[in-house]
């Protein structure tokens, strides 16, 4: 969409990419009990999309149901509200999200979610904010929120939100979905965690054996994710994301990565996705 065809009182649909975490490690704890992290996020080709219509009411409203989460809690919901609160615009809007991404799954669904209403409510509001004061809005919302502000592959430190371009070779990832849901913070509670991974330097990372340091823990409490990631492992580097329960293998060319998918054991949701190294709507906010 370019900006002679942009009508901001009009129905738009936007994407919200899924993402994935190249690797993952844990290299320390702030004293109020967040994770320092340094992981490397690259999104895909392949999401939940987000529909919007500007209000002149003030009101947000979602017009889709999602199961397990309510209206009042939803990411989408949330992010609407706080830009309203920041630049204190008196439109409002209706929210439509058509679901793809599985909910914890470490595909980091409703971050995007969140992140492509902040992007695109941005505009259609015309309250201009820059890409850095709304990445400090979605650090609020979620620690992966900034990433997708952010817009591109990034090497990223701290809890996150401290993020630096990444150039990273093309690829097609088989991706698969074992049946269950992963609680983040059960798992960044779990005593056995490994939270003291060497610290790596950006530019050398790619030399490093790297890793996820929640795969682990993850496999042990939820076995579905440990049997699908023995499956994939025959067939190239697989690895879990985020905090599970979905996990991805690389592959040169999409011809290659649906060989593989075609192997998938019954009952188990697989699919193939290319890396996305640009957000759709990266150019929408400086």
């Amino acid at each position: 969409m370019t900006t002679a065809q942009f009508d901001p009182a009009a129905t738009i649909r936007v994407a919200a990419p899924a993402k994935i975490n190249l690797f993952l490690h844990i290299v320390g704890r702030r004293p109020d009990g967040y994770h320092l992290l340094q992981t490397a996020f690259r999104m895909l080709d392949w999401g939940d999309e987000i529909t919007l219509r500007r209000r002149d009411d003030g009101a947000i409203l979602r017009t889709t149901d999602i199961p397990g989460v309510p209206a009042e809690s939803d990411l989408v919901i949330r992010a609407a509200r706080a830009l309203q609160a920041a630049t204190g615009t008196s439109f409002g809007a209706e929210i439509g999200v058509s679901k793809k991404i599985p909910m914890g799954g470490g595909l980091g669904g409703g971050s995007s979610d969140a992140a492509s209403v902040l992007l695109a409510l941005n505009r259609i509001w015309g309250c201009r904010l820059p890409r850095r004061h709304l990445q400090e809005i979605g650090l609020r919302l979620g620690a992966d929120v900034p990433f997708f502000i952010f817009g591109e592959t990034a090497f990223a430190e701290g809890v996150g939100e401290d993020l630096s371009p990444l150039s990273v070779p093309p690829a097609w990832y088989v991706m698969a979905a074992p049946s269950v849901s992963v609680p983040t913070a059960e798992i960044f509670s779990d005593p056995l965690l490994t939270r003291d991974s060497e610290i790596l330097i950006m530019r050398a990372f790619a030399t490093h054996t790297t890793r996820n340091d929640m795969q682990g823990t993850v496999c042990r409490k939820f076995p579905e994710v440990a049997e699908a990631l023995v499956w994939l492992s025959q067939y190239g580097a697989a690895r879990m994301s985020g905090s599970g329960a979905c996990i991805f293998a690389p592959f040169d060319s999409k011809d290659a990565a649906e060989q593989v998918m075609a192997k998938a054991p019954q009952g188990l949701k697989v699919w193939v996705a290319e890396g996305l190294d640009r957000h759709p709507l990266q150019s929408w906010v400086v």
